[in-house]
């Protein structure tokens, strides 16, 4: 029979001990895992930070997009109610109708919604739509010399594009047949 001796369990350690060498090693590894651990922490925390303060600052993006119908079709009233400026102050219906716009122009505005300037303006492709060109020699080429639709931005963020016509580089004139 064989029996054991103290020197036969020397190379073997149990799951709770160590060797003396291994310790500082395995003391960095665990304060590395750590460091990642509480770095990942830290951009969760951000990352949802962000989204929060996004949705409370763009949340509104899709009911401002609808109720910009309701401001374009104001001011079409407007335009269509009276040619003389001095008649539509005169005139008791059409006074409501810009006053009403007035005031939801104002409300957009405190809620972050901002229109585009674009008339007379470079053609900027990241807040208009060019739906057409002309020509037009009283403006550079590339610049916006009408705006069919207004565009509107939303803080930083573009919430509808202007709908614009952009002139158009002249022609070179082609020199005159030759005549024979």
């Amino acid at each position: 029979m064989a029996t054991k001796t103290m020197d036969d369990g020397l190379g073997e350690l149990s799951a709770g001990e160590r060797k003396e060498g291994d310790q500082p090693q395995e003391t960095t590894a665990e304060r590395d895992r750590l460091m990642r651990a509480l770095a990942d922490a830290e951009n969760t925390r951000r990352i949802a930070e962000r989204r929060v303060q996004d949705a409370r600052q763009y949340a509104i993006a899709d009911f401002a997009r609808e109720l910009l119908q309701v401001a374009d079709n104001l001011r079409r009233a407007i335009e269509a109610g009276s040619p003389d400026p001095e008649a539509k102050e005169d005139n008791g219906l059409l006074g409501g109708v810009i006053a009403t716009n007035r005031i939801l122009t104002q409300i957009l505005e405190r809620f972050g919604v901002e229109e585009i300037e674009a008339l007379n303006r470079p053609f900027d492709p990241m807040k208009h739509e060019a739906v057409m060109e002309t020509d037009r020699s009283d403006q550079p080429p590339g610049n916006v010399v009408d705006v069919l639709e207004n565009g509107y931005m939303l803080h930083d963020r573009l919430l509808r594009p202007a709908r614009v016509v952009v002139a158009k580089p002249p022609r070179p004139q082609s020199p005159p047949p030759p005549q024979q």
